[in-house]
């Protein structure tokens, strides 16, 4: 019917209703809004001192926050698309979900990257500024790219040896599972997924300890035991995002028991597994790093100023 959106799984079309769809449509578009809204802060502020440019460890933050903002905007503009219309272009489908994907994947990757430059500022602080230089760093961040176009770039190709392109042409279901149904592509994403996770986590785990051993002995405590604590929330934030990698196990021992509640269910699992980890950002560095915060205070306090006093001239 008109007034009902459609969510689909394998076997059965299940109904929103106008009211349920709209609030869920409400939220997460007022999410993506907010955290966009917060992270623009953080790159104005950055883009703002020359100071964070050159250091390379600000550098890779705001790379995270960039590519946040771009998973977000693109996430929450399918989770629209696929409440507005039923069918989509193909084409504009899997060009949103071909970024998407791309995005998800530098994430984590940017995460151990993070990482590596703190262990290397901790661990030998006397080759740092040789090693992690703003050049490099871009270099590192190209190099994200072309490993995270990886997995998305291969499932274009194996979809196109076995599609005719005729297909961008026509109108799809916007669901993964839609677009890629084969078991190659499954197959693709198991390996680049397990490959991918496992290499993040042997490196957020030997920096962590790394880092916790050398603050065992260090003069000064204070910079590793930071740096150790801001590693382990990176750790905090990839576990939160390896949830969506166990979402569909939970869909496949929960929809069975609940099938009535299965939008309900893959509304709060998108919630908490792909807006809510766009949160922690801000917090790791935006407010916890006192350079940071403080030059985002001076900013923005006086463009509040500036405005008050503006308008009380006129």
């Amino acid at each position: 019917t008109d007034s009902c959106n459609w969510k689909m799984n394998s076997t059965v079309w299940i109904v929103d209703s106008y009211e349920e769809a709209l609030a869920k449509n409400i939220v997460i578009v007022s999410f993506g809004l907010v955290i966009n809204f917060i992270n623009g802060m953080l790159v104005v502020t950055f883009f703002s001192n020359p100071m964070f440019s050159r250091d390379s460890r600000y550098i890779l933050y705001i790379h995270l926050v960039i590519n946040d903002m771009l998973m977000i905007c693109i996430s929450v503009t399918l989770y629209v698309l696929t409440y507005a219309s039923q069918l989509v272009n193909a084409s504009l489908c899997y060009t949103l979900v071909f970024l998407g994907t791309t995005t998800f994947m530098i994430t984590p990757l940017n995460l151990a990257g993070m990482a590596i430059e703190r262990f290397i500022a901790i661990c030998k602080p006397l080759h740092h500024a040789q090693i992690c230089t703003p050049e490099r760093t871009y270099i590192f961040i190209c190099l994200l790219w072309v490993i995270g176009v990886i997995p998305s770039l291969a499932d274009i190709i194996i979809l196109l040896s076995v599609q005719p392109i005729s297909l961008f042409r026509s109108t799809v279901l916007c669901y993964t599972f839609s677009l890629f149904p084969t078991k190659h592509h499954k197959d693709r994403i198991t390996a680049s997924q397990v490959i991918c996770m496992s290499l993040v986590w042997i490196i957020l785990i030997y920096t962590y300890c790394r880092v916790l051993f050398t603050a065992g002995k260090a003069i000064s405590k204070g910079s590793a035991n930071k740096a150790r604590s801001t590693i382990l929330l990176h750790g905090v934030q990839l576990l939160l995002c390896m949830l969506s990698y166990i979402t569909p196990v939970m869909d496949m021992f929960v929809f069975p028991f609940f099938p009535v509640l299965r939008t309900k269910i893959t509304f709060f699992n998108y919630l908490i597994t792909n807006i809510m980890p766009r949160l922690l950002s801000p917090l790791i560095y935006g407010v916890r790093d006192q350079r940071f915060l403080k030059q985002m205070k001076e900013i923005f306090a006086c463009k509040i100023i500036l405005v008050k006093i503006v308008p009380s001239k006129l």
